[in-house]
């Protein structure tokens, strides 16, 4: 039960944060004299002066709905509200207005392709997604967390892929490229340390390296394999990791020169960079394996056929080293072997039989080794 009598205030009051000095509250009507007598003593019902109202100053922060297709701009997922996010070109110059693209040829990998681009756009100027005939929805992923794509259309090989990325770089003029695997395995956060010596100048093909004790059991005897056939001499600690960084000058060496379309092209570009004599550096690197392991490709048969494939580029560039002088070798022992057999013949008139089946089985293959030599190397100085 209140009385009645209207209160008497200023109408700008609220809009300019004053009282009036003559303010009339009314007073309840209490039952209670008690409680009425306590109302008097502490409640002063008439302002005598002008107050101003005093409003704290607050910081306030906005909490984000965590979207796991949205670069987060500050850790935690949280942003203040005076806070931007820093773009690509303020990252380019402090490069010394160097660019970086960063290159993910990708086969059904729509499970870690998400995070993969959004961690990998915080550290280079684009990210380019290579579709190899994907059926899933890597692509849908990928253009959704900010990457470019482009598609092959239908299934032809990661080599094609890097090659495509190589033709972009060189036609979006990108001083610095970088290849990674879309599964997940390679982490983007690293990409600074790859593509440090590439933007300062001391390397021209910098391959990130795993140990020995990041890989399952049945991977370190394939590595090992792989890495005596593809160093051709040289020491490089881990020449199957696709994690890598390649200078302006090594992207255009490369792109005109690279042939394969499956997954030896690894080999044939570190092959490539020592016959141009670029500066091939290193940088250790975390891989990721076990339950994380997304890979779609079985490692026995990616095995294989990388051998495969390195074992016949070898040939197919020295084609007279490789196949014509150990078949001329073979020639040479079948013959020896067919004038013992020869000569044994003659002197006792008997035959050796198994003298003259070694013989045939080396000069026959041994000839047709020549020849195909001889061929290839014909057909090598003709591309040229």
């Amino acid at each position: 039960m209140y009385d009645k009598d209207p209160v008497l205030a200023r109408p700008s009051a609220h809009q300019e944060e004053w009282f009036a000095g003559e303010t009339a509250v009314p007073l309840p009507q209490c039952i209670d004299a008690e409680t009425d007598r306590w109302i008097e003593r502490r409640v002063s019902w008439k302002l005598d002066q002008e107050t101003r109202i005093h409003v704290p100053t607050l910081r306030c922060e906005v909490q984000e709905q965590i979207n796991p297709l949205r670069a987060p701009t500050a850790a935690g997922y949280r942003r203040v509200v005076n806070e931007t996010a820093e773009p690509a070109s303020i990252r380019s110059r402090r490069l010394g207005n160097k660019r970086t693209l960063a290159a993910i040829p990708c086969f059904n990998e729509e499970v870690a392709i998400g995070s993969v681009v959004l961690m990998a756009r915080l550290h280079v100027d684009e990210v380019l997604v290579i579709d190899d005939g994907c059926t899933d929805n890597t692509v849908k992923v990928a253009r959704d967390a900010g990457a470019t794509v482009i598609s092959h259309g239908a299934q032809m090989g990661k080599g094609r892929g890097i090659k495509n990325a190589l033709r972009y770089a060189v036609e979006h003029d990108y001083d610095c490229l970088v290849f990674m695997d879309g599964d997940g395995q390679h982490n983007p956060d690293e990409i600074p340390a790859l593509v440090e010596p590439i933007l300062s100048g001391t390397a021209d093909l910098v391959i990130g390296f795993r140990t020995f004790d990041q890989m399952p059991a049945y991977r370190r005897f394939g590595r090992a394999v792989l890495d005596l056939v593809s160093s051709n001499g040289n020491s490089i600690t881990d020449s199957q990791c696709g994690f890598r960084a390649l200078s302006r000058k090594t992207i255009e060496s490369m792109f005109h020169t690279l042939k394969k379309d499956d997954f030896s092209i690894e080999s044939e570009m570190l092959r490539v960079a020592q016959e141009e004599r670029l500066r091939i550096g290193e940088t250790p690197i975390n891989c990721k394996y076990g339950d994380f392991d997304t890979s779609t490709m079985n490692p026995v048969s990616h095995g294989i056929e990388v051998l495969g494939s390195i074992l016949w580029l070898t040939v197919e560039r020295k084609p007279l080293l490789h196949i014509g002088l150990p078949g001329l070798a073979t020639m040479l022992a079948g013959v020896y072997l067919l004038l013992l057999f020869l000569q044994g013949f003659n002197e006792t008139g008997l035959f050796s039989i198994g003298q003259g089946m070694l013989a045939s089985l080396l000069l026959i293959p041994g000839t047709v080794a020549l020849i195909v030599g001889l061929v290839l190397a014909l057909i090598a100085r003709l591309r040229e």
